[in-house]
C-alpha cells in the first residue's frame, strides 16, 4: 500500500522524538542524529547486503561493533557482557536488553558513542570519521546537518522541475544513449532543450557540492540532497552571481541559466544546441553511480502543474 502523507508525518514525529531524547541525554543537537539516521537509511535502501530496518530509524550498527569485536556471542544482547567486550550496544529503553533492532537502544548507543568524543562540532566530526572510516561519508552527513539545522524540520523531500514551467522547453528519455566526444561513453542524464538564458533551478533541498568547469559538462553545478542523491546540472551559460560551494539551496532556487558550454577547455561553447543536461547519482557508502532521472523529471513536472492549478482555484 502507498504511504499517505499522514503516515509519513507520524513517522517524522516519531523520529524527531527519538532525536530529541538523544539530544537531552547527550547534549548533542538533534540534527546530528537526524543526519546520521538519514544517511544510513538511504544507504540501506540501495544495498542488498544490509538488513532492512525494523523500526522508524535507519541506523544500522554491525553485530561485531554492537556486541564488541572480541565477543564470541556476536548476537549478544546482554548490556553487561557487551560492555565488558567494548561493544557499542546499550539498553536505551530500560528493559534489560541491548537490542540492535530497537530504536531507543540504537539511538542511545549512537549518542553515547558520539558523546565519548565530545559534544562540539569538531569532536563529533572526529567521531564520525573513526566510525565510518570514509571522508565522503562524513562530508555527506555533515552536509545534512547543515540543512536540518537551517530548516529545523525533517520534511525536506519537496522537488520542482529544473526549468520554470512557463518556459519553452522539450525533453525525452536519453539516459544510457551513446556519446562519442572524448571517447565512447553513455549519456548519464536527460537533456532538456530550451533557449539561452532560461533560468535553471535547484530541484531539491540540498548543498551545492560542486561549481565550476568540466570539459564534458562545461559550466556545471552539483547539488547533494537529503537522500544522498547528487543532482548534476551541466552545459550552463553561467551561474547566478552569489552561488557558492557549500551553499544551502531549496526547490526553486535559481542557480544559473541554460547554455551550450562544454566539449573543450574553459569557455568553450556553441558545439551543440542550448540545453540543460540533468543527471542524478546515488551514493551507497562505497561508490556512486548514475540512474535514470527521466521518471523523476516527469513526476516533478506533473506535481508542479497540479499545485499550480490548485493555487489558481483559490
Amino acid at each position: 500500500m502507498a504511504q499517505t502523507s499522514t503516515d509519513q508525518d507520524k513517522i517524522y514525529q516519531q523520529r524527531m522524538e527519538l532525536y530529541k531524547k538523544a539530544e537531552a541525554v547527550s547534549l548533542i543537537p538533534w540534527y546530528y542524529f537526524a543526519a546520521i539516521d538519514q544517511y544510513e537509511r538511504n544507504v540501506r535502501q540501495v544495498r542488498r547486503d544490509l538488513p532492512k530496518p525494523k523500526g522508524v530509524l535507519g541506523i544500522y550498527i554491525k553485530p561485531e561493533i554492537w556486541a564488541g569485536p572480541l565477543n564470541k556471542a556476536e548476537n549478544d544482547t546482554n548490556p553487561f557482557t557487551i560492555s565488558q567486550f567494548g561493544g557499542l550496544g546499550i539498553d536505551g529503553n530500560g528493559d534489560g536488553v541491548a537490542d540492535p533492532t530497537n530504536d531507543e537502544d540504537i539511538i542511545f548507543s549512537m549518542a553515547r558513542f558520539l558523546q565519548s568524543y565530545g559534544t562540539d562540532h569538531q569532536h563529533i566530526k572526529m567521531a564520525l570519521w573513526n566510525y565510518y572510516q570514509r571522508s565522503k561519508t562524513v562530508d555527506l552527513i555533515l552536509g545534512k546537518v547543515k540543512i536540518y539545522k537551517k530548516y529545523q524540520t525533517l520534511k525536506l523531500d519537496g522537488h520542482v522541475f529544473p526549468l520554470p514551467l512557463y518556459s519553452n522547453y522539450s525533453y525525452k528519455n536519453t539516459w544510457g544513449s551513446a556519446r562519442g566526444w572524448g571517447g565512447r561513453r553513455i549519456h548519464e542524464g536527460t537533456d532538456i532543450f530550451a533557449s539561452y538564458g532560461v533560468p535553471v533551478r535547484s530541484t531539491c533541498y540540498g548543498i551545492v557540492e560542486l561549481k565550476g568547469w568540466n570539459k564534458y559538462g562545461g559550466w556545471r553545478v552539483g547539488i547533494r540532497d537529503i537522500n544522498n542523491t547528487y543532482h548534476y546540472f551541466a552545459h550552463l551559460n553561467g551561474f547566478v552571481s552569489d552561488l557558492r560551494e557549500g551553499q544551502i539551496v531549496e526547490p526553486g532556487t535559481i542557480i544559473g541559466s541554460v547554455g551550450s558550454s562544454g566539449y573543450g577547455p574553459p569557455g568553450t561553447a556553441g558545439k551543440f544546441p542550448p540545453h540543460l543536461h540533468y543527471g542524478m547519482y546515488k551514493d551507497n557508502g562505497y561508490t556512486e553511480w548514475s540512474f535514470d532521472p527521466y521518471p523523476h523529471l516527469k513526476m516533478w513536472e506533473r506535481m508542479e502543474k497540479i499545485k499550480k492549478k490548485q493555487r489558481g482555484r483559490k
